[in-house]
């Protein structure tokens, strides 16, 4: 009888690949729960079994987080020092923001805001002077792509490797991310791998643990971990609500208000850091923020009360919403959004009208179905359907990316994430 691996066993085995195969391998390490088991992962292989390497550690410091995550980000990068080489990034990315329906994005260690900056900048750090495809137009995200190519030529490396990590557990995007065959390449035919550039691979060795598995390693290894957790579990924070990433996200709003007595001193300082913290603290877990059991004004229609809400809103932000919906509704019309059977069935029964087609390039045994945008459907399927209600809960979400409604990049954003790419194409494709 064959003995499965456990998931220790099997992440020696991809850790092994990866340094086997890869020049030159960093860990992105935010200071949580899995990129510090990862990163103590990676120190236990390399001193076990290849002593004579080094291994790098990027950190995307983004200036307004707990002082338990500084401080064991701080220790953490400490120790180990013999094998480490450390990338602390302070750079004034954009990062979204779901606080203010007037602030779509804030900037972290933006210079013209160095007088309320949340916490000294930590010294020997990387700044954007350090990169030399910095730009306005950077988003976090687009950062970490542009790093990889970044620290490859840096270390004059034929193959580099990012280790991420990220666990499918933890959301269905992120179960997406390692099992969708769409617009991935792999190295090889290793799917927990993913081509980011020329020769520069992101690897989730990790992706099949469970939040278990990374506790029982903490204990049974006696690893360092965040002692924010310890905190958080004390004021009752749910496991899956336990967040270390950047606080303004719309994941983090329903548990922003704990900064107040986790870390008193902090939250003083983001008041007047970010636009709409203090609201958001205060009302972020309640009917006010807008999304639970939310209803439409008397005599309004759901289409006019967006309309409303647009119209309190700053131009530009008003913009945004308005071609977000626009897309959505010439993708409802012309190419259709795939729907279940049963879906498709009470769509019917509630006599609305609709075109179902028998093929779509998804991967997806639902029909994809063409219709028109309609005010509100009260079926349990409501977040599949194309309603203005859907367009007033992103308003109301301040969801500036409308995420709500299941979107990702639009051309818009798309070229500018093009344009800085552009910039950057002569280190991607330079030969090493």
């Amino acid at each position: 009888m064959i003995r499965r691996l456990n998931v220790h066993e099997a992440v020696q085995k991809r850790l092994k690949l990866i340094f086997d195969n890869f020049d030159y391998v960093y860990v992105s390490f935010s200071g949580g729960k899995d990129s510090s088991v990862l990163l103590n992962l990676c120190v236990e292989y390399i001193r076990k079994n290849c002593p004579e390497r080094k291994l790098g550690v990027m950190h995307m410091d983004y200036e307004a987080q707990y002082s338990q995550t500084t401080d064991f980000v701080r220790k953490r990068l400490e120790q180990d020092s013999d094998i480490l080489e450390i990338y602390h990034c302070c750079v004034p990315f954009k990062v979204a923001t779901c606080t203010s329906m007037f602030q779509s994005f804030w900037r972290p260690w933006e210079d013209s805001k160095k007088d309320i900056w949340v916490r000294k900048m930590p010294e020997n750090c990387y700044t954007a002077d350090d990169f030399n495809f910095f730009s306005d137009d950077l988003w976090d995200y687009d950062f970490q792509l542009l790093f990889a190519q970044w620290l490859r030529n840096k270390k004059q490396c034929r193959r580099i490797c990012s280790l991420v990590g990220i666990r499918t557990q933890e959301s269905f995007n992120r179960w997406r991310t390692i099992h969708s065959n769409k617009n991935y390449k792999h190295f090889g035919t290793i799917r927990w791998t993913h081509c980011i550039s020329r020769n520069a691979y992101n690897a989730y060795p990790i992706y099949d643990w469970k939040t278990s598995d990374i506790w029982i390693a903490n204990g049974k290894f006696k690893w360092e971990y965040n002692k924010l957790y310890d905190l958080y579990y004390q004021a009752g924070i749910p496991i899956g609500r336990q967040r270390v990433a950047s606080p303004f996200i719309s994941q983090a709003i329903s548990t922003l208000a704990i900064y107040k007595v986790i870390d008193p001193d902090t939250w003083g300082k983001m008041v007047s850091r970010v636009n709409g913290v203090n609201f958001a603290g205060i009302y972020g877990n309640t009917l006010a923020m807008g999304w639970k059991s939310i209803k439409c004004p008397a005599g309004f229609s759901w289409k006019q009360y967006m309309e409303f809400l647009l119209g309190t809103l700053p131009q530009e932000i008003s913009n945004n919403y308005r071609e977000k919906l626009q897309v959505s509704i010439r993708f409802w019309r012309e190419r259709g959004g795939c729907l279940s059977a049963d879906t498709i069935q009470k769509l019917k029964d509630r006599n609305i009208p609709l075109t179902v087609g028998t093929t779509t390039a998804y991967r997806t045994d639902k029909l994809p179905v063409r219709m028109e945008y309609i005010d509100d459907i009260d079926i349990p399927e409501f977040k599949e359907i194309p309603t203005y209600k859907r367009m007033c809960i992103c308003i109301m979400k301040n969801d500036h990316a409308c995420k709500y409604m299941g979107f990702a990049l639009t051309k818009k954003e798309k070229l500018l994430k093009e344009r800085v790419m552009e910039k950057y194409k002569l280190l991607w494709h330079e030969k090493i």
